[in-house]
């Protein structure tokens, strides 16, 4: 099916009009391509040049950033997850480029000429100001200070050697570029164009991760300053939440909908505030079926942390189900939330266009946990075929945006979490939330050792569950400073003894762990063989243990923040290296 092309032609028109064949020529020197006289002269060039900016937004990161967290163990260790990240030499593979922003700006010098009607002006203004704040939110999660650039740099600018700017300034001048989008950005939806609901939906996640990471970085001394930044977050989504323009997609299938919002074709318009577009017609395509349903591609598993924050069917943790830490696979998802059953194949699980019954594929998912988020049917498992969009903003981060923030500022009440937590949970016909009644929950309280608020953990465990496998666990834990959760041991399904085992209680068995392959298999037995780089986790029992020889580290005086490279801090004395990187 072909879809949103006039979004994908005009990108690709506007990648040609911006100078050249690559991607690196683009990022270069946008003006030496496109002269300020004999451009921007109508509203057509204006959206025309913005629309180049769309190459910006997250693609197949969105789906495979949980690799380097506590939510997915793949077959090799993450430098980031493993604590091996070194100063890097150069600027590309430390992340410290700034094409797009040179293209921004370049826009925002020239934009402005009075043959362009005014609303017109602003609104493609407010759109580069998005990609702008956006642009420098990634700056200021993966370095914390960073030089703030309002204007293009030419060799001879007297800020090219600058140095880093106080996260404060930064900030504030991300909201400033946000605070203008949603004033001036027109307020239609699209789900592949930037619309005012995506920039207060992207103020509200800008305002959470630094109200919070203020609040819980008291080494940064801003502690005052998160209250008034949570608020913001409050109220940006709450601007999204009263203007009645999205929902939560649901067909009334609670065993099913969660799972089809992410396998359908197309974005839902109803819950998608903006998407990364992908289309076959236009060889526009991602890999999520190669990555979950093929080994070579890196087999991510869901970690047994992950599983274990999925609540039971009445609302009650995992935790107090009687010996939970023992339970095997095929008792392990019964009378979960329904959720756990669309994120992971479970006893009975097909794909979308198959009636074959599939067990979890231990080749591809070496904790025993596979995940389908994302999956399509079968008709697009050759590599990189899929054509299903992917979120970039949905509606349900919204809410779990507002519930957050309204939770770390206090304020919280049961009206709020009606109209935010409880509509997630009513999608997938689970007990809504009541903060007169939270549960206990030891393993949430072991993961989170800083907060001792019910109501805070909830919503933590609520966001894991509801964007698992969305991206966003890495910079939760960044923001919330818990990095130590990455050095744990990430555990996988449980096993009391070696040997065979039923994995879907026919009666038959399915799967053999063992130390070593027999000579004769059974073809219909998977063999997961442990020796000598797997493991089970107290030695003859236990949860598998896909890396127990590696050595992780998590060092809380450095890692919250990434090194600037070698090369750029030779370049320019200016910049200073973040602490404790050497």
């Amino acid at each position: 099916m072909r879809k949103h092309s006039s979004y994908i032609t005009a990108l690709s028109l506007a990648a040609l009009l911006l100078g050249g064949c690559s991607k690196d020529m683009l990022d270069q020197r946008p003006q030496s391509s496109i002269s300020p006289q004999d451009f921007f002269n109508n509203e057509q060039d204006l959206q025309t040049y913005t629309n180049g900016f769309y190459s910006m937004l997250p693609g197949t990161e969105i789906y495979s950033d949980d690799q380097t967290s506590d939510n997915v163990e793949p077959s090799t260790t993450s430098t980031v997850v493993a604590g091996r990240t070194i100063v890097p030499s150069d600027a590309a593979s430390a992340g410290w480029t700034w094409g797009d922003l040179r293209n921004v700006n370049y826009f925002l010098a020239n934009y402005n000429k009075p043959v362009i009607p005014q609303e017109a002006r602003d609104h493609y203004a407010g759109i580069a100001r998005f990609f702008r704040a956006m642009f420098y939110f990634n700056k200021v999660k993966r370095f914390g200070d960073v030089p703030w650039y309002a204007k293009p740099l030419t060799d001879t600018s007297s800020e090219l050697y600058k140095g880093q700017d106080p996260r404060t300034l930064v900030v504030d001048s991300i909201l400033a570029d946000l605070d203008f989008a949603t004033a001036h950005i027109r307020t239609g939806k699209n789900v592949s164009r930037v619309t005012r609901w995506a920039a207060f939906a992207l103020k509200s996640r800008v305002c959470l991760f630094e109200g919070t990471y203020r609040k819980y970085h008291d080494e940064l001394k801003l502690q005052s300053t998160a209250t008034q930044l949570l608020q913001m977050a409050a109220d940006a989504a709450d601007s999204v939440m009263v203007s009645g323009q999205y929902k939560l997609y649901t067909t009334g299938k609670p065993n099913v909908d969660y799972l089809n919002l992410f396998a359908a074709d197309a974005a839902n318009t109803d819950e998608y505030i903006l998407a990364r577009v992908y289309d076959r017609s236009l060889n526009k395509t991602h890999a999520a079926n190669g990555v979950f349903t093929t080994a070579t591609l890196g087999a991510p598993g869901i970690t047994k942390a992950m599983m274990d924050s999925y609540l039971m069917a009445d609302g009650t943790p995992f935790s107090q189900q009687p010996g939970f830490p023992a339970i095997q696979f095929v008792n392990e998802v019964k009378n979960r939330d329904p959720r756990l059953a669309q994120t992971i194949r479970t006893p009975g699980y097909t794909r979308s266009n198959a009636t074959a019954k599939l067990l979890p594929d231990y080749t591809n998912a070496l904790t025993g946990y596979q995940c389908i988020k994302f999956v399509t049917g079968t008709d697009q498992d050759g590599y990189n075929t899929n054509a299903n969009d992917l979120p970039v903003i949905r509606y349900a981060e919204v809410l779990l945006n507002y519930a957050e923030a309204k939770a770390e500022l206090g304020t919280c009440t049961q009206t709020d979490i009606t109209q935010s937590i409880n509509l997630l949970r009513t999608r997938v016909a689970m007990p809504g939330m009541d903060i007169a009644n939270l549960p206990t929950d030891t393993v949430l309280q072991h993961q989170y050792p800083n907060v001792t608020d019910k109501l805070i953990l909830e919503i933590r465990r609520e966001r894991r569950v509801e964007l698992n496998m969305e991206g966003f666990r890495y910079a939760d834990l960044m923001r919330w400073k818990q990095g130590a959760l990455l050095a744990k041991t990430f555990l996988g399904a449980y096993f009391p003894n070696k040997g065979y085992f039923d994995l879907d209680g026919d009666g038959t068995d399915d799967i053999a762990v063992l130390d070593e392959l027999p000579a004769t298999q059974v073809k219909t037995i998977q063999y997961y063989k442990l020796l000598p780089d797997r493991s089970l986790s107290n030695g003859a029992a236990g949860n598998l243990v896909v890396h127990p020889n590696d050595t992780k580290t998590f060092d809380e005086t450095k890692s919250y923040v990434f090194p600037l490279p070698v090369t750029e801090l030779l370049l320019n004395k200016n910049l200073h290296q973040n602490p404790n990187w050497k």
